[in-house]
């Protein structure tokens, strides 16, 4: 073999690249999928906080409004319980009507004893709102074309009785005596006698009062009263 030969110095493949290089070509794709999936979360969670805090506050809100709504029901429920008068009516406050029967459809009541007691407890009512100078409760009590003549021999229409009225803190109770009613289909009369109860004396009156029956219930048309000599 001649001397002068020399063998070839060594090349690495082509191919093959550093260890290291090759680790950072795997690292960096599951870096970036990764973040990816990050950014996907995040997107996720602002959309359902969008979605679910508008419905919580909502909801939030028609629970407190539902609990105003409750306060309030049993606020008016309070004021009616202590508005409501003794069944005999010798107070001050003035009946509840208890009808709530307004179809005009229906026609009026026929026994006579019936409207007796009807006219009675509208009697007592009628008494308090006078007392009251309930005027609510006198509009509704009296017809549109009530008239009436007072003690002294005056003619007083709905208007101006409402508009005069004014309450009466002498009276401490009243009552009725004698009561009778003649009763003519849709119209009834109320005689009687109302006896009240003064800080120092006692007054009595004889009434006749008129009624027509209107809109389901009783309405004053008319009025007579007065004063029994003591």
């Amino acid at each position: 073999m001649p001397r002068d030969w020399q063998a070839p110095d060594y090349q690495p493949p082509g191919s093959s690249a550093p260890p290291n290089q090759t680790s950072k070509r795997k690292i960096w794709p599951w870096v970036v999928g990764i973040l990816a999936l990050v950014f996907i979360g995040i997107i996720g969670v602002g959309i359902v906080a969008a979605i679910m805090i508008p419905n919580m506050m909502r909801a939030a809100k028609n629970r407190a409004n539902a609990n105003v709504n409750i306060g309030r029901s049993n606020s008016n429920n309070a004021n009616l319980e202590l508005s409501t008068p003794s069944p005999e009516g010798d107070n001050l406050n003035a009946n509840t009507n208890t009808s709530t029967d307004d179809d005009s459809t229906n026609g009026p009541p026929t026994d006579k004893q019936e409207v007796l007691e009807d006219l009675k407890n509208l009697e007592h009512e009628w008494t308090a709102a006078n007392i009251n100078a309930d005027k609510q409760k006198l509009n509704k009590i009296l017809a549109d074309d009530y008239v009436g003549q007072t003690a002294d021999g005056k003619s007083q229409g709905k208007a101006e009785y409402l508009k005069t009225i004014e309450r009466d803190t002498t009276i401490q109770s009243w009552d009725f005596e004698d009561l009778k009613v003649d009763l003519m289909g849709d119209r009834a009369a109320l005689t009687g006698i109302i006896r009240l109860t003064l800080r120092d004396r006692e007054v009595a009156y004889n009434f006749t009062d008129k009624f027509v029956w209107r809109d389901g219930r009783w309405q004053a048309v008319g009025s007579e009263v007065n004063l029994i000599d003591q």
